[in-house]
């Protein structure tokens, strides 16, 4: 399985995505589900991927090679004029091949479907964040959800909605991905360290942080005890159920 969040800040946006896949119990590996582009000075573009991972692999392959073509060839996403013409470019290129490796019928597409996010930003545009369905469609975050997740997200997403905050610093927002994915690997043997982090600050046109956090990663460790410290001592102050 996969978990993969966005989050839309003031201050910018945060990717985090685990690396684990599972295709069974005897199956098990780790792959890098977040991939970046950029033209210093000019945009960054950042893809969190999860589904079937050779469909996944294949949209990312394709546009990396499309960033490579001639200009006089159809924009790439290091040529779309806007985030939402780089959101567009992506979901194409996701309906394409799904369309392309499947047969007719709903059943089978599910197989080989992706749910996407992808954010950035272009100089003289603000930083926007989508997230693409399967077909290729997509919606946009904004001031009423400022976050995306894909993948397994159930567990990790209360966290992100009672505490998310606009303002937060970066700092505060790693903490919290970092609770909400501690609370996910929990739950969830899919999901599992390593994990990927990147922050992207508002007209920096360059990747601010990138980092990988490892299973002995002191910090997230220390989340992951505290957090359950806190949960206990949050329970035992709540008043007892009487009969």
């Amino acid at each position: 399985m996969t978990y993969c969040v966005g989050l839309r800040l003031d201050k910018g946006l945060v990717f985090m995505s685990d690396t684990r896949t599972n295709a069974g119990v005897d199956d098990i590996a780790q792959v890098k589900k977040m991939n970046s582009w950029e033209v210093p000075g000019e945009r960054v573009i950042t893809l969190l991927s999860a589904g079937n991972l050779a469909t996944t692999q294949a949209v990312v392959s394709v546009l990396d090679e499309r960033t490579k073509a001639p200009k006089d060839r159809d924009p790439s996403i290091l040529t779309a004029p806007s985030m939402f013409q780089v959101a567009t470019i992506v979901g194409d290129t996701l309906r394409e091949l799904v369309q392309a490796h499947t047969e007719a019928g709903p059943a089978s597409e599910s197989v080989f479907g992706a749910t996407l996010i992808v954010g950035g930003q272009i100089k003289g545009m603000e930083p926007r964040l989508f997230l693409i369905y399967p077909e290729g469609n997509f919606i946009e975050a904004g001031d009423d959800n400022p976050f995306f997740q894909s993948g397994e997200t159930k567990y990790g997403r209360p966290i992100l909605v009672r505490a998310l905050k606009p303002d937060m610093s970066f700092e505060q927002a790693v903490k919290l991905l970092c609770v909400s994915f501690d609370s996910t690997i929990s739950a969830n043997a899919g999901v599992d360290l390593p994990i990927d982090l990147q922050v992207y600050e508002t007209d920096s046109y360059a990747i601010t942080e990138q980092r990988r956090i490892e299973k002995d990663d002191p910090y997230f460790n220390e989340i992951s005890k505290g957090w359950s410290e806190a949960l206990d001592i949050a329970f035992a102050t709540l008043p007892d159920f009487e009969f």
